[in-house]
């Protein structure tokens, strides 16, 4: 007889299956041309698996984004926020983590982004990755604005916002891809516009 906990290993290795082959997938052919089939033959498993794991193909994205917004790192990122002292110590250290961030799910996010104006599902999927995004800059912003760091007549909420129109996945798509600027490269200009519009 199988053991308890062997079974959830199994089960979770299924499920981590299943999530890669769905990533990998909707990044080589896009959301669209996907369909729960593939991502069950990818991940050698039926398609019942499939449907059990996420509810189909949205369900799958939805947890993929969700993994990507809510890990481990989102924590630990909000902790050095609150804990840094040094304002441009903060916005490099911004800049960096959403570089890392994009780095990671730019193929997918291209594809979500691409998908998102005709399926209400995928578009939501979006909406939860960039809500995740914004609140790291909220506190970013707030952090910054407690440190009396911010230029005179601008409040945390304007900060914000600037922080979102500078690190959006629009403005890296914009610096990597359109522009072809090394990830590094678009880093230190990022850095660089930040703490002139930002910082007194």
């Amino acid at each position: 007889m199988t053991s308890p906990n062997r079974r959830t290993a199994h089960a979770e290795a299924t499920r981590q299956a299943i999530l890669a082959a769905a990533r990998r997938l909707f990044v080589e052919r896009g959301y669209f041309e996907t369909r729960v089939e593939d991502i069950a033959r990818a991940a050698h498993v039926g398609a019942p698996a499939v449907y059990a794991t996420g509810g189909g193909k949205s369900g799958l994205l939805r947890t993929l984004i969700e993994a990507g917004t809510h890990g481990g790192d989102a924590d630990a990122i909000h902790a050095r926020i609150a804990a840094e002292t040094d304002p441009d110590a903060l916005l490099r250290f911004i800049v960096d983590a959403t570089r890392g961030v994009f780095e990671e799910w730019a193929p997918l996010i291209r594809q979500v982004t691409d998908a998102a104006p005709q399926d209400p599902a995928v578009r939501e999927s979006l909406e939860t990755a960039h809500a995740g995004l914004r609140r790291g800059l909220f506190r970013t912003a707030d952090r910054l604005a407690e440190l009396g760091a911010l230029q005179p007549g601008l409040d945390a909420g304007e900060a914000a916002d600037l922080l979102w129109y500078f690190l959006n996945d629009q403005s890296y798509f914009t610096l990597t891809g359109d522009l072809c600027w090394p990830p590094s490269r678009a880093a230190d200009w990022l850095h660089h516009r930040l703490r002139t519009v930002l910082l007194h």
